[in-house]
């Protein structure tokens, strides 16, 4: 069976210092990761942040072992600059969720949680 994509949530936020714009899109996927099991994708400029049981359970557990109740992505994410970025992290508990940070020069900082659809032994 093929994967099937379905959108969650699109939004984006703008930047008036030059009127561009950080779009986020946030898809449901049926079979994702080595062991084809649903999850879900978050897409922010040319980067996607995959959240899948294997790639999830290695997080929590790294998670676990900082003692932390959320798990930063820093290599999923844009954080080259102060006043402008996007952070995603993985929020442990149950359910599941994948949360995305965006804030551009002239906005406050935007934070959406997506449930993930599984569980995962922590």
């Amino acid at each position: 069976m093929a994967n099937v994509k379905t959108l969650i949530d699109q939004w984006s936020v703008k930047d008036l210092e030059d009127n561009s714009s950080i779009n986020v899109t946030v898809e449901s996927c049926t079979e994702l990761g080595n062991n084809a099991q649903p999850g879900i994708q978050v897409l922010c400029m040319g980067q996607i942040a995959t959240y899948e049981p294997n790639v999830v359970e290695q997080w929590a557990y790294k998670a676990g072992k900082q003692g932390a109740s959320e798990y930063f992505l820093e290599d999923k994410s844009w954080t080259y600059h102060e006043d402008q970025y996007i952070k995603h992290y993985l929020v442990l508990g149950s359910p599941l969720k994948a949360r995305v940070t965006v804030k551009t020069r002239s906005s406050k900082p935007t934070t959406k949680d997506y449930e993930l659809p599984f569980e995962i032994e922590q």
